[in-house]
């Protein structure tokens, strides 16, 4: 193209934008959508909100390292910079190939959101990018660079620089900013430059190197010593303050040999296989702790099912809760707050909201335990990964140094959900069976989303991306630190490469050299829609890989019975009322108790139903031992019968009631006889049980019929509740019908504040709308309908809104115009006493 038809240079940011097409300004929109909340009325504005400081500060954040150091390098550039000077700072005097190839793409990114506008010969970093990356007393710039001499000698007086200009071998002149830029221009001349240094002493030199990378900035006494007193004298150091010197950014660029960071970094670094599985044994990992996940949230579900804990009156679990919970669930404290957590992000517990307020089951729960088991594992792993509480956080402080409890206010983290499947995605990019490093997947993370300033002190995501590879390992996301096939169609990720021929392993755990040099496109987050679909993949992959429940155990001479895998759900529940659980693992292993058994008399079942039971689901012959237990507890049960007088007790041998009364440990109940064969007592039915059964007896309640009353636990559920929302990391994305909609918006305003009006009709300053009065505007309504022209009015809707609009009237009739809308491509009708005034347009305008 040659220099008549290039357009011409933009000489602001929003001419820039109003350069772009449609869908580079959607690009921008998508990227940062703080852009759009609300939409803007055109680009000028669209541009002035693209330079707020907290715009700028969110889109740097989401810069990766290298664009960032493009950025800080344009910050210590002149202004404008041209892209070979730019080349310059990246690359140095020996330019790394990997840095020449990189940088167009990181200038292009910087120009894609934004934060750089201008032609490749004028680069132009926006005015609080600058001012939040160039160095300064106060913020050090990341590049460790000081001042330009310029900025240092602002305030120094001129025969002192006229007195360094000397000692560095330049001639005199006749003015201070003639003497600066002498100066200067020593300084970046190589040459020059080398010749002023190889004069200088060791020392003075050691100085330099100490402050060449940064920070620039040294104290000295007011009598400096000899090897700061010769660079002092030639203005290699300036003074800034009292006892403050800076190392001038002319020469500290000079001893970098041109670079503005000690280390460019311009490819991300590599994820790297620490060791590879078979996929069959990743999957196959994967799914055994699927299957611990479910029996671990049932668990914790069914140890809360008459009632969880007490709520905090600050809200959540308190210490001591959760170390009831974890030892309940015989896992860790910091293992037992993530169940927690991931039970309450799927919606199945909750506050039952209540005056003694407590946690317990949702109704959602029992839906929940209707699901096949890769469905139910599909629900909490949906859960997890758009959720933004983070249980790492329990235990620790909050910003008032109050203790963060699960279950409470303050685990909400909005970057969680991103850090999640951005882990996940660099693990689908490693060959099938393959599990990272974890350094290498923390490495690339922090390239991708680089640390500034304080935030180092903090680093949030690097711990978000710790927990998320420990809770997918939990989850069953991943096997053996490797994704898993189902973990794969969970993210929609495509099949996984193949390892090369060279990096083949001879082991399952040998180390894999997977070397990508190259950047993969990243796995974007899915729509909900989009992740239903995906969650229903994973569940249909993880199906198969799952145990079947068993529907027998193995009944053994020891009172114990063996589960050699998970238990179909009627024979555990059973199970689970007629014996304890004694051990846990790969088979479980119940025992049978006095108090057991017992328990599912009361629950309903006699004797001849235990009987069948363990004889329908028993491998093995139901033991005698057992057999005898189940009949003894079943002979003495229910042969006392408690009441409500307040309450009493009835029994046909009335030795056993005088041994009740002669015994010390029944004081308490405030017995007495009414009967040979009856006591009353001042405790409570529920009190007398207790304390009957606690002195060794097996009594039965019974209604006011004289029935036996079988007692049962009531299942304890909250209201219907739904599951926590996520807290959104700043505003949506905007999806395709609202980013429509936005453009063609901000086009509209932009059209109807950029087209040209004739000579005097212009409104007044600052934008404000034409003013004309009712009759003028319906005569130059009329008018137009005649002639066809458009015209450019103000408009007020009936909300009050303001607005600018060209049209060009059809009709004028009952008080309303009817005219099509160039601003809204489509034809609409205005009252006229809404239309604040009217002015024609230039006879050259669109």
């Amino acid at each position: 193209m040659s220099t008549e038809d290039r357009p011409p240079a933009p000489r602001s940011l929003a001419e820039a934008l109003r350069a772009r097409g449609d869908a580079a300004l959607g690009v921008l929109l998508r990227s940062r959508p703080d852009l759009i909340t609300p939409v803007p009325t055109d680009l000028t504005q669209l541009a002035t909100r693209a330079g707020t400081r907290a715009s700028v500060v969110r889109a740097l954040e989401r810069l990766d390292r290298f664009a960032l150091q493009t950025a800080e390098a344009l910050a210590v550039a002149a202004d404008p910079a041209a892209y070979g000077e730019l080349l310059g700072l990246m690359a140095g005097d020996d330019p790394d190939p990997a840095v020449v190839a990189a940088l167009p793409h990181a200038v292009g990114l910087l120009r894609e959101q934004a934060l750089v506008w201008g032609d490749d010969d004028r680069l132009r970093l926006v005015r609080t990018a600058r001012e939040l990356l160039a160095p300064s007393p106060q913020h050090p710039s990341p590049t460790g660079l000081g001042p330009t001499v310029q900025e240092a000698t602002a305030g120094m007086s001129p025969g002192r620089i006229q007195e360094i200009v000397g000692a560095a071998g330049l001639a005199s002149t006749h003015d201070s900013v003639s003497a600066v830029t002498a100066l200067a221009g020593l300084f970046t001349d190589r040459a020059r430059m080398s010749a002023l240094l190889a004069d200088a002493p060791a020392d003075s030199l050691d100085v330099l190197e100490r402050l060449v990378w940064g920070p620039p900035y040294g104290q000295v006494t007011a009598d400096p010593a000899p090897r700061l007193r010769w660079l002092l004298d030639r203005g290699l150091l300036l003074p800034t303050a009292p006892g403050t010197v800076v190392l001038p950014r002319e020469v500290a660029l000079h001893l970098r040999r041109g670079l503005a960071h000690r280390a460019p970094e311009p490819v991300p670094p590599v994820v790297e296989a620490a060791a590879v599985h078979r996929p069959q044994v990743v999957d196959s990992a994967a799914a055994g702790q699927a299957y611990t996940a479910l029996a671990t949230v049932e668990e914790l579900l069914k140890d809360w099912d008459e009632g969880g804990p007490a709520v905090l009156r600050a809200g959540g679990l308190s210490v001591r809760d959760l170390k009831r919970t974890a030892v309940a669930l015989d896992v860790p404290e910091p293992a037992a707050a993530f169940w927690v957590e991931l039970a309450y992000a799927a919606g199945l517990i909750a506050s039952d909201g209540e005056a003694d307020e407590r946690y317990a089951a949702t109704p959602a729960y029992d839906e929940w335990l209707e699901q096949p088991p890769a469905e139910r594992w599909s629900r909490l792993v949906t859960a997890w990964l758009a959720a933004t509480r983070t249980a790492g956080l329990v235990g620790g402080r909050d910003a008032k140094d109050r203790t963060l409890s699960a279950l409470g206010p303050g685990l909400d983290r909005s970057a969680a959900p991103e850090v999640r499947h951005r882990v996940l995605a660099l693990l689908a990019g490693l060959p099938e069976g393959a599990a990272p490093a974890a350094g290498s997947v923390l490495a690339r993370l922090s390239w991708e989303r680089p640390l500034r300033g304080d935030r180092r002190e903090d680093d949030l995501r690097g711990r978000l991306a710790e927990w998320a590879l420990s809770e997918a390992e939990l989850l069953g996301v991943t096997g053996r630190g490797a994704l898993s096939a189902q973990g794969r169609a969970l993210l929609g990720a495509p099949a996984a490469p193949a390892p090369s021929p060279e990096g083949e392993p001879s082991g399952p755990g040998d180390k894999l050299p997977v070397h990508h040099h190259h950047r993969p496109a990243p796995l974007a987050p899915l729509s909900p829609a989009e992740q239903a679909v995906a969650s229903a993949a994973a569940a249909r992959l993880l199906a198969p890989l799952l145990p079947e429940p068993l529907d027998h155990v193995l009944l053994q001479a020891d009172l114990t019975a063996v589960a050699p895998g998970p238990l179909q759900r009627p024979l555990a529940d059973m199970l689970g009322v007629l014996a304890d659980v004694e051990s846990k693992g790969g088979a479980t292993v119940y025992r049978f108790t006095p108090g057991s058994v017992r328990r599912a008399l009361d629950a309903g079942q006699a004797a001849s139903d235990l009987h069948a039971f363990l004889a329908a689901h028993s491998r093995t012959p139901v033991p005698q031992p057992l057999a005898y237990l189940i009949d003894d507890v079943a002979r003495r049960h229910g042969h006392l019968r408690v009441g409500a007088a307040s309450a009493y007790v009835r029994c046909d041998d009335d030795a056993v009631l005088s041994e009740i009364l002669a015994d010390k440990r029944a004081a308490g109940l405030g017995l007495r006889r009414l009967a040979p064969t009856v006591l009353a007592a001042q405790a409570d039915p529920a009190g007398l049980l207790e304390g009957l059964r606690a002195m060794g007896f097996a009594p039965a309640a019974e209604s006011a019929e004289g029935d036996v009353l079988i007692t049962r636990a009531l299942a304890h559920r909250t209201p219907p509740r739904t599951a926590p929302e996520p807290v959104p990391d700043g505003p949506p994305v905007p999806d395709d019908t609202l980013l429509t909609a936005a453009l063609r918006a901000i086009r509209a305003g932009d059209i109807a504040s950029t087209t040209p009006r004739k000579p005097g009709t212009a409104p007044a300053a600052n934008g404000e709308l034409p003013r004309t009065g009712a009759a003028e505007t319906l005569a130059t309504m009329q008018a137009a309908v005649l002639t066809g022209e458009a015209l450019w009015i103000g408009y007020v809707n009936a909300e009050g809104a303001a607005s600018q609009r060209v049209i060009a009237p059809v009709r004028v009739e009952g008080g309303f115009v009817t005219a099509y809308d160039h601003t809204a491509d489509e034809v609409r009708t205005y009252p006229l006493h809404r239309i604040t005034g009217v002015a024609e347009l230039a006879d050259d305008a669109d």
